[in-house]
């Protein structure tokens, strides 16, 4: 979907003029009846830089440029008058132009001057339309399409469903007979508006977005001033988007403290209709006369680091919190980024850097995509916390970091994230950094093991000749060329390397928790449900965090884009979602012993650092009790009855459960199952199987269940005639005695 609206994005035809502004330009500026002479781009200034790094929304895109150039100069422009202006209806254009950058935003003085405004930084945080904290009732709009494009979908970056038409269309759009639109945002509070960010439509269908537009203010939504240039004192007409996707950012010449907003189209492309999504940019003022209460500040007891981090800035705090709790931590990598950034681990432990014999290895992965920031800053705030905690003596932290080994990778693409910080929060829109710099997904750049898997199941050569476990890599997937991204490689090997039992796979962009399979059975099948053997542990781990998750959990919430996952308790199989062939979740579970689930974290993917706090109380509950899952289910050894030693990589495989999983090197292992009684089997190359019952119950586990087991006089024979050593006479008569019958 993203690869035809990107494409068909490329090309747009011209804008037109808003049907609310008879005889102005193309930007809506100057007086009715009034054309102005064609503004050559050599006479504006160049887009300023993009933002530095760690700036909130510092600068403006490449691109869209903010509504404030970089100095005072002006420009003498010639305006020819026209007593009569003659606007010609244009047909459709069967395939759109060629996209023109959005200009900077300027007026007309009456003496044909153009002003260019002073540059500003937007230093107010948004006001939270994206992420939801702005109601659907604050909202309004001067008239609407449809119900699917009212005001409460003309937020920031909000997604519409596959068809057009429906509830959850993607953007706002007002009537087409409507002369003079509007869309307007109820802050509740007198705030400081300082800016504005605003898209066109999310649609595969159409293209629609404005091209300029007015911005008033209003205490009362009944008397209204307008935005006006410093110099001229004229309304100031503000330059949109050229495409549908990129956020273009625009300051006000001079921020204004009221309680209501409102942008007012005046020009679109030309064929479309007056669409947009936008964030206002708006700063709290104190107010003693407001009655209405303050809304509370988003804060967080907890003494953590609640800002965005780019690479340099989180090996730093990495370092920081090695250094704070070195009994207890350890940084390692697992390997390097395409552009050769570090995929940095921490390691949180009461004997970090070993595996201990009986220990669960868990661990939590961020930054798969690099523009959905906010796994990455929670696991950052977790080891804070963990570190903290476990220095205060919190019972609770001290068990887990004793009783489980727990592994943090916050940032595994490193280069996508960097992509997006740079661009701030608010500017890098839904997908820029979202690839690696190859322009690799790394959620679909695993290997393909579920065809193996059920063609094998089709064929009826599933156990006997095709496992149903630790599943080998495909051959293509092993080439030289194969296209596989050096942090997916890196994240193998990690796998391969340590024993992990559970694990979750932190994104953004959503508020759900999805678990396998990702992918569908049926070829080419968009959505179908497609459980794997172990359906009801990967429900209950999806239940646990979408429980103790605040934000999924408040039953006022309203869906995100265009779904409500909330009727189904927040959680989803992922192939009943959407298909992702090559997912990390489906290749864990049928590569090595580890069960992990999708949590999509926020609305927001990027939220902006003034939503940390809440975003951490958010998730805080849910990213420890999901870590203490690790002991639902049964856990034990498998040891040789003889020697006492541990038997690697025996398999145990549980009655009515298609899937097995194996020991550790010391023979230990660690099975997830949900409350129950089960016929379990350990078996080893070289040994008698032995199967057991083991009932799992409801009390904190694991449940243990151990098993030894004795060698057969083949393996024991084998192990004796590589010793060197004489066969015992008991066994020497045996085999006689076999010989014997097969005569």
């Amino acid at each position: 979907m993203w690869g035809l609206l990107l494409t068909l994005a490329t090309f747009a035809p011209a804008a037109r003029q808003g049907q609310g502004a008879p005889g102005a330009s193309v930007l809506g500026l100057g007086p009715p009846r009034t054309t102005e002479a064609p503004i050559s781009p050599s006479a504006l200034p160049s887009s300023p830089a993009p933002p530095p790094a760690g700036k909130k929304n510092g600068g403006s895109p490449a691109g869209p440029t903010s509504p404030t150039g970089t100095s005072p100069q002006r420009v003498r422009v010639r305006v020819i008058k026209k007593k009569k202006v003659i606007v010609k209806k244009r047909k459709k254009l069967a395939s759109p132009s060629p996209l023109v950058t959005a200009r900077p935003p300027v007026t007309t003085s009456p003496a044909g001057t153009i002003d260019l405004p002073e540059a500003q930084e937007p230093g107010c945080p948004p006001l939270g339309l994206e992420s939801l904290r702005v109601s659907d009732n604050q909202l309004e709009a001067s008239s609407s399409q449809s119900v699917g494009l009212g005001p409460h979908r003309g937020r920031l970056n909000i997604q519409s469903g596959l068809e057009d038409g429906d509830l959850y269309d993607g953007a706002w759009c007002a009537e087409e007979q409507d002369a003079e639109p509007w869309l307007q945002v109820d802050a509740r509070h007198p705030v400081r508006f300082s800016g504005i960010i605003t898209q066109g439509r999310n649609s595969i269908w159409r293209y629609d977005w404005v091209t300029s537009y007015k911005v008033q203010f209003s205490n009362d939504s009944r008397t209204w001033w307008g935005s006006r240039n410093r110099s001229s004192g004229m309304d100031a007409v503000f330059p949109a988007n050229s495409d549908p996707e990129s956020p273009v950012l625009n300051l006000l010449p001079e921020p204004q403290v009221a309680r209501f907003i409102r942008l007012l189209p005046r020009t679109w492309l030309q064929g479309g209709a007056s669409c947009l999504r936008a964030e206002i940019l708006a700063c709290p003022v104190s107010d003693p006369s407001d009655p209405f209460p303050e809304t509370p500040a988003l804060a967080s007891s907890d003494p953590l680091d609640f800002r965005h981090h780019n690479y340099k800035a989180m090996r730093k705090l990495m370092k920081q919190v090695n250094e704070q709790c070195p009994n207890i931590t350890r940084i390692y990598s697992i390997g390097k980024s395409y552009q050769g950034l570090k995929l940095y681990v921490m390691e949180m432990s009461d004997h970090p850097g070993e595996h201990e014999l009986g220990e669960p290895e868990v661990r939590y992965v961020a930054g798969m995509h690099g523009n959905e920031a906010l796994g990455r800053e929670l696991l950052l705030l977790l080891m804070q916390f963990l570190c903290h905690e476990f220095l205060r003596g919190n019972p609770r932290v001290t068990r887990l970091l004793t009783e489980t080994r727990i592994h943090l990778l916050p940032s595994m693409n490193p280069d996508g994230y960097e992509t997006a910080f740079r661009r701030g929060s608010e500017l890098v829109g839904w997908a820029e950094g979202r690839w690696t710099q190859q322009g690799i997904d790394l959620n679909h750049n695993f290997a393909d093991l579920n065809t193996p898997l059920w063609e094998a199941e089709d064929d009826g050569l599933m156990p006997d000749t095709v496992p149903n476990h630790h599943l080998p890599l495909p051959t293509y997937y092993t080439l030289p060329n194969a296209t596989v991204a050096p942090e997916t490689r890196a994240v193998i090997e990690w796998m391969e390397r340590i024993p992990f039992v559970l694990s979750a796979n932190l994104h953004g962009g959503e508020l759900v928790v999805s678990y396998p399979f990702d992918m569908t059975r049926t070829p080419w099948a968009a959505r179908e449900l497609t459980p794997t053997a172990d359906d009801p542990v990967f429900r209950w781990l999806s239940t646990v965090y979408a429980g103790t998750n605040w934000a999924m959990q408040d039953p006022d919430r309203r869906p995100c884009h265009n779904q409500d996952f909330s009727l189904h308790g927040n959680i989803i199989n992922g192939a009943d979602w959407h298909t992702v062939p090559g997912s990390m979740n489906d290749f864990s579970y049928l590569h090595t012993n580890c069960f992990e689930i999708t949590v999509e974290l926020s609305c927001d993917k990027f939220p902006h650092e003034n939503e940390l706090p809440q975003e951490w109380e958010n998730n805080k509950e849910a990213l420890l009790t999901y870590l203490e899952q690790v002991r639902m289910g049964i856990a034990g050894f498998v040891r040789d009855k003889d020697t006492e030693l541990g038997i690697a990589d025996a398999v145990i495989a549980v009655d009515g459960i298609n899937h097995d999983v194996t020991t550790a090197w010391g023979g230990d292992y660690w099975r997830l199952l949900t409350p129950g009684d089960y016929m379990v089997t350990a078996s080893a190359e070289g040994y008698h199987s032995v199967t057991r019952s083991c009932r799992v119950t409801f009390e904190e586990g694991p449940v243990p269940c151990n098993f030894h087991l004795t060698k057969t006089p083949k393996q024991r024979l084998r192990e004796l005639l590589a010793a060197g050593a004489k066969v015992p006479p008991d066994l020497r008569r045996r085999l006689e005695r076999l010989r014997g019958q097969k005569d």
